[in-house]
């Protein structure tokens, strides 16, 4: 009986762990899209960031949710929270550059005619990363939770 019930919790762990799985690929997938739509959108207004600000770009809100999601196939936990604080720093970012500080990078501020996509896609990252770090955190704990 014991064997039968450990099998059953078994097969259930692997049926959520593959929906986590999913889950942080989609958000991370989402997000890329996205962030390449924006940055299109960048060009297009010709609004240029400052070697910090794309290296930041390039790193932790383009590269850094990737390599979690690359590192989560192997190290779970450790991937998910690699994903979680990378949303978190590209959230941070994007609300301060886009909403915040008036700027070149503010949507207010943006060419008229690339006004619309620019300040759709600010909004779409805003919503995406924000959901992307949440799914992440759920990710990794209850990986946690589901393998002690």
């Amino acid at each position: 009986m014991a064997q039968v019930g450990q099998v059953g919790q078994v097969g259930e762990v692997t049926q959520v762990g593959r929906a986590r799985d999913w889950a942080l690929a989609v958000v991370v997938l989402v997000h890329l899209a996205i962030s390449l739509v924006h940055g299109r959108a960048h060009a297009g207004a010709q609004v240029f960031l400052p070697l910090a600000g794309a290296l930041f770009v390039y790193i932790v809100i383009l590269a850094g949710p990737l390599v979690g999601l690359a590192v989560s196939r192997w190290r779970p936990r450790t991937g998910a929270w690699i994903v979680a604080l990378s949303f978190s720093g590209a959230l941070l970012f994007g609300l301060i550059n886009h909403f915040i500080i008036a700027g070149p990078d503010h949507v207010a501020h943006v060419a008229a005619e690339w006004r619309t996509l620019f300040g759709a896609t600010a909004a779409l990252l805003v919503a995406s990363e924000s959901v992307g770090a949440a799914t992440a955190v759920w990710f990794a704990v209850r990986h946690v939770r589901s393998t002690t």
